[in-house]
């Protein structure tokens, strides 16, 4: 049996370590290398792996964000199991994925006004 591999979109922890934390940040500087994405595009391709992707699209925020391809993709081996579903079909589930790490220590400073 082949090993079946899968990915993990590193894109929001890399936004958090150059200071953007809303996914406002990223479409102007989309918008300034010809890519238009509506905002909700934008918040889709930042919190969620995306499926498919341009590759201009993915040029761009190689070099919006100043990293490799394999800072922002992640290839890992795809882990499943087998499982009933209702119907009584099998169908194959992700049972050990690994949990994408959050912005945890990136989140910025809460603002005082004295």
């Amino acid at each position: 049996m082949t090993a079946k591999l899968d990915y993990q979109w590193h894109l929001r922890e890399l936004m958090a370590t150059r200071g953007m934390f809303s996914t406002t940040d990223l479409r102007p500087l989309l918008a300034e290398r010809g890519i238009s994405l509506s905002a909700s595009q934008v918040f889709r391709l930042v919190t969620e792996k995306p499926e498919r992707l341009s590759m201009k699209t993915l040029m761009a925020l190689l070099d919006i964000l100043g990293c490799r391809m394999d800072e922002l993709i992640e290839p890992v081996r795809a882990t499943g199991q087998q499982r009933k579903a209702a119907s009584g079909e099998t169908t194959a589930t992700a049972a050990a994925e690994v949990p994408e790490p959050g912005v945890g220590s990136f989140r910025p400073k809460r603002a005082r006004i004295l």
